[in-house]
């Protein structure tokens, strides 16, 4: 299985720093689903019983879209990284799940997946590298079909191995600041928007307490044909 370029053909910024950083990863990290999102799509967004279509920004390793393709969810997996993109494409192949992980390559900056779908996720969604997030989380918002529902689950705090060098004292916003910079407007609901802690493991073995938001919205369904407003 190969990946989808769209507009991250070219050597970007964020594309570079990317490369370079799984470059220098060990092909596992990250291929478990992070458990704050298995946790939310648990709750909230039951395994869909049609196939529904699910989106992955920023999937890195692929840990999160390979488990919600084991799911039945069929799962479009964004990154910047083709290294990245190249290893979820393996683990999908030894997974069997080639049929529901479609690799796609995009700076988000940039380019952006069409269509709608029924669940988006963005885990750990940050980058020391310019970008501008929030109107791609905006978009992640527009990519949501009606019933749908957006899953973002965030760094409210660094652990101590994440980011060296001159990121140390980086400050992240409290979950309703993140909620209100999507400008949702009328026909959400909100499901979650918290910042519980947890106990985070490095690329070494080592824990660390860490805070994350979590957001969670739902868009409003359509009306059911027949069900108008009478007079």
């Amino acid at each position: 299985m190969s990946s989808d370029t769209n507009g991250a053909g070219g050597v970007t910024d964020s594309a570079a720093f990317w490369e370079n950083h799984y470059a220098g990863v060990d092909a596992q990290w990250g291929t478990r689903p992070n458990a704050v999102l298995a946790e939310v799509v648990t709750a909230l967004a039951p395994a869909p019983g049609g196939g529904g279509r699910a989106l992955d920004l920023g999937c890195g390793h692929g840990g999160d879209a390979l488990w919600l393709a084991s799911l039945g969810w069929d799962v479009t997996a964004v990154d910047v990284s083709a290294t990245a993109l190249d290893r979820v494409a393996a683990g999908a192949a030894a997974a069997g799940l080639t049929d529901r992980v479609h690799p796609s390559r995009h700076d988000l900056a940039h380019s952006f997946p069409d269509g709608t779908f029924g669940l988006v996720t963005a885990s750990y969604f940050h980058t020391p590298v310019e970008m501008p997030r929030e109107q791609v989380l905006r978009r992640a918002a527009g990519a949501v079909a009606p019933d749908g529902l957006l899953v973002l689950v965030e760094h409210a705090s660094l652990a101590p191995w994440s980011w060296r060098d001159g990121h140390e004292d980086v400050r992240f916003p409290a979950p309703d600041d993140v909620l209100a910079s999507l400008r949702l407007g009328d026909g959400w609901r909100t499901e979650l928007c918290h910042a519980p802690r947890r106990t985070a493991t490095g690329p070494g073995g080592e824990t660390a307490t860490v805070t994350d938001n979590v957001i969670a919205v739902r868009r409003a369904g359509r009306p059911a044909a027949g069900r108008g407003d009478r007079a």
